[in-house]
């Protein structure tokens, strides 16, 4: 299938590790422009680099994300260079961990800056760009927004919001053909889980039996999976869907794993 991709500029916040990197290389194997912003140049040229190697093309700029006036920036340097954008992949954040029993306010807050609150900003600052060329916003969300987790009252609320934003953006943006969807991501293979696992007591054990819950095969999720719905969903083969929460999960979070194992 032609996803009808090529020289679209689509930018992918915290597209240099993980799941942002899969969608990277996914969107510029199928003939995109992905434009990566995050933090880390190092990374973000490393990530560039590899996808120059394939033969394909990339782009990054340096911004942090907490920063509201990073994210103008960052977006009007994307214009700047590439005079559009057809696309943006809101996806940089971090499980931070900040509970409801610390009371730690500024640490909430400061999650919700980290996880939500640029997912608005980028979408304002490109919403000019993607008026024009009726481009689609993906927001990558996780399940702790549906199922919770625990100790993470920060990143729960920053993902119910995503959800919330997903379809509130759906609603408004209706009138420019701009669509705007979520992906819902449960259990994923990345470096980042890879390193989360090797901090517990029996790594393999715990690895094992989070697998074991996962209904679809009992194996996690890969970064390409991902990344293969999302370039789905940003492109024009796609184009009468909209509002939607799609969740590339095995179906973690809704099938019923007393019938599944039965």
């Amino acid at each position: 299938m032609n996803l009808q991709l090529t020289d679209k500029v689509i930018i992918v916040t915290g597209g240099a590790k993980g799941i942002g990197e899969g969608i990277v290389k996914v969107l510029a194997s199928e003939g995109a422009i992905p434009v990566i912003i995050g933090r880390g140049e190092g990374d973000n040229l490393k990530t560039v680099e590899a996808v120059q190697a394939a033969g394909h093309k990339a782009y990054q700029v340096v911004a942090e994300l907490t920063d509201p006036k990073a994210c103008e920036n960052a977006v009007n340097e994307v214009i700047t260079k590439f005079g559009r954008i057809d696309g943006l992949v809101n996806n940089a954040g971090v499980n931070d961990g900040v509970g409801l029993e610390s009371g730690d306010y500024e640490g909430f807050m400061a999650s919700l800056h980290k996880n939500v609150v640029h997912y608005y900003l980028m979408a304002h600052h490109a919403l000019s760009e993607l008026k024009k060329s009726k481009g689609a916003i993906l927001n990558i969300t996780s399940k702790t927004a549906d199922t919770g987790q625990g100790h993470t009252s920060g990143y729960a609320a920053s993902n119910g919001g995503r959800n919330a934003l997903t379809r509130e953006w759906a609603v408004e943006l209706l009138k420019y053909g701009i669509r705007v969807n979520a992906l819902v991501v449960a259990e994923c293979w990345t470096p980042l889980y890879a390193n989360w696992i090797k901090t517990l007591p029996d790594p393999q054990a715990k690895l094992k039996e989070i697998e074991s819950k996962i209904p679809l095969g009992n194996r996690m999720t890969t970064a390409e999976e991902i990344a293969n719905t999302v370039a789905f969903l940003l492109s024009p083969v796609s184009s009468h869907t909209t509002g939607q929460l799609i969740y590339v999960d095995g179906g973690y979070v809704h099938l019923d794993r007393a019938l599944a194992n039965a």
